[in-house]
């Protein structure tokens, strides 16, 4: 029997079953024994792959399934050679083992889903690693996070970006990609999340996310799950200094790291995981010679439109309906000036949330609950920008930085200089006039919100883009430039302003034993993405560690 074979039955992947929104469980089953020309005795079992809606059409939303079902060997065959196709066997599989005896223990630096997942299968494979993470564990960081919030007080080592679960545990807890992924990490990353107890349905949904609640907890669990596999995490642990050894002709090799505290930490095969907004630890990195190139971002702001528009111009007469909850939108405008505009991190009933994390800076995010229950939608608008944008000189990497905190500081300004951040209505803002009242639509941001002209707080060439664009948008979402609409900035943590550059084997360009991954590395793009690139430099340190054993023991051997 070919496919993928369980206990004497095969497993078949069946797709586009089309289902109204408000079937039962029993209509999924027939469809199914219908599709296959199937009697019920035939068919041993079946599992959800995959569950979207088809919105094209308003007047007729529909439910679309992808469905792994569970056949007898006859009734398997039968399909088979009806044109039925096996299901993929989407298994996780470890690349080594860590041998008896072993002791190099790897470091990863970084509590984010990059870090972290490597962390994880390392644990799971034996390797017992250490994670540094220079903020606190996530439930103290929550805390601190509260209270810019709340007070607008900010701790710059414990906030939105730093700390346990990264920048995505104050976020939508979006899980969805559009990454390459014939090894099916992805699957392996769903899956331990479920069983940190997340939602079990984000191993279906097609848009599956957390919110922030109930990450905090996942998060917390992952990490009981390395301790319990003899892996160690360090809270407020920051790394000051690499030791690397270079050679005459720029190539090096990491040797260990030293913390904050003073101490030294040897180390070959270090993680670096280390997120978008660890801009010390990027100019550190430049320093010690590690390389690093200037990559393109984008910057912008938020967009807060009322929940219950968004879910009528996407949804229609369906709006509302509990099966399809708040409706999200993905758009995009390619302006006259050669820009383009784009809505980022669309978080569905959710709140624009603080997330700096330097004095003097406002930075925006966006943040959804599980329930996504929230009033307002909102959406990061941005314009992507080019490593000229910033910088005539081209060898400096680091020059996207400054840009970013140019406009962070701007923002902070005029915003009152206390974390309120500046805001405008949309109608003022396409009109060139700052905002003196708010309108219909109240702002989910806190500490507070300070109406002004935002114009001040971004580059011309974006504030052109964005002009345009929100018009263009609202033909697309009706009522999309709704004069009320409230526009909150500055939004600049997009993606790394940095890359960090990987060779062989996922590597440092120049430095071996680094391994540079997620997004503070300029290779991932969200949780699960870099969730998943975690997992990739998991598997690299695992066969360059068990390589050197396997090396070790031959030499070993020779000896004797």
């Amino acid at each position: 029997m070919s496919g993928n074979e369980t206990g004497g039955a095969a497993l078949l992947r069946l797709t586009e079953i089309k289902l109204p929104l408000d079937h039962a469980e029993a209509d999924l089953k027939a469809a199914i024994l219908t599709r296959l020309s199937i009697a019920a005795d035939d068919l041993v079992s079946y599992t959800i792959f995959r569950r979207s809606y088809d919105a094209r059409r308003k007047s007729d939303i529909h439910f679309i399934y992808t469905v792994d079902a569970e056949l007898k060997p006859a009734a398997a065959a039968a399909a088979q050679r009806k044109g039925a196709r096996p299901a993929p066997d989407m298994r996780y599989r470890y690349v080594a083992q860590a041998p008896a005896g072993f002791s190099n223990r790897p470091l990863v630096i970084g509590a984010g889903p990059c870090g972290l997942f490597a962390t994880l299968i390392l644990a799971q494979m034996g390797f017992r690693p250490l994670l540094l993470e220079r903020g606190k564990e996530v439930r103290e960081r929550a805390k601190d996070t509260w209270s810019l919030w709340r007070q607008g007080q900010l701790d710059p080592e414990s906030n939105v970006q730093f700390g346990e679960g990264g920048a995505g545990t104050f976020s939508d807890g979006k899980l969805h990609s559009q990454i390459k992924d014939p090894g099916y990490r992805g699957r392996k990353v769903l899956e331990e999340l479920v069983a940190a107890d997340a939602p079990p349905e984000i191993l279906y949904v097609s848009k599956p996310h957390i919110g922030t609640f109930r990450l905090v907890r996942v998060v917390q669990n992952m990490r009981a799950a390395v301790e319990r596999l003899g892996g160690e995490i360090r809270f407020q642990s920051r790394v000051t200094d690499f030791d690397i050894e270079r050679a005459a002709d720029g190539q090096g090799h990491i040797r260990g790291v030293t913390l904050a505290s003073g101490e030294r930490i040897a180390a070959d095969h270090v993680i670096l995981a280390i997120g978008h907004s660890a801009r010390d630890t990027f100019r550190l990195l430049h320093e010690r010679g590690v390389h690093l190139e200037a990559k393109p971002f984008s910057i912008g702001v938020r967009i807060e439109h009322p929940q219950n528009l968004i879910d009528r111009a996407r949804l229609g007469k369906f709006a509302g309906h509990p099966e399809l909850g708040a409706a999200d939108y993905k758009l995009v405008h390619h302006c006259q000036n050669g820009r383009s505009v784009y809505s980022f991190c669309m978080c569905p009933g959710g709140q624009v949330v603080a997330a700096a994390s330097e004095t003097g800076g406002v930075v925006t995010n966006g943040m959804s609950q599980y329930s996504r229950a929230e009033r307002n939608a909102n959406a990061a608008l941005v314009v992507g920008i080019e490593p000229k944008d910033f910088s005539d000189d081209a060898v400096d990497p680091l020059a996207g930085i400054e840009f970013q905190r140019r406009w962070e500081q701007a923002a902070f300004k005029a915003g009152g200089e206390n974390y309120a951040a500046p805001a405008q209505k949309v109608g003022d803002f396409l009109a060139g006039q700052p905002s003196t009242e708010l309108g219909a639509v109240q702002p989910s941001y806190t500490p507070s919100i300070r109406l002004t002209d935002l114009a001040g707080c971004l580059p011309g060439y974006v504030v052109a883009a964005l002009r345009e664009a929100i018009p263009a948008f609202d033909k697309q979402i009706h009522g999309f430039a709704l004069a009320d609409a409230l526009l909150t900035g500055v939004e600049t943590r997009t993606s790394s302003p940095v890359r960090i550059t990987r060779g062989n084997h996922y590597q440092s360009l120049n430095t071996r034993g680094l391994y540079p991954g997620g997004e503070g590395a300029g290779y991932a793009g969200g949780i699960l993405s870099a969730a998943v690139d975690g997992i990739r430099l998991a598997e690299a340190v695992a066969l360059n560690l068990d390589l050197a054993s396997k090396k070790s023991r031959v030499q070993d051997t020779t000896e004797t």
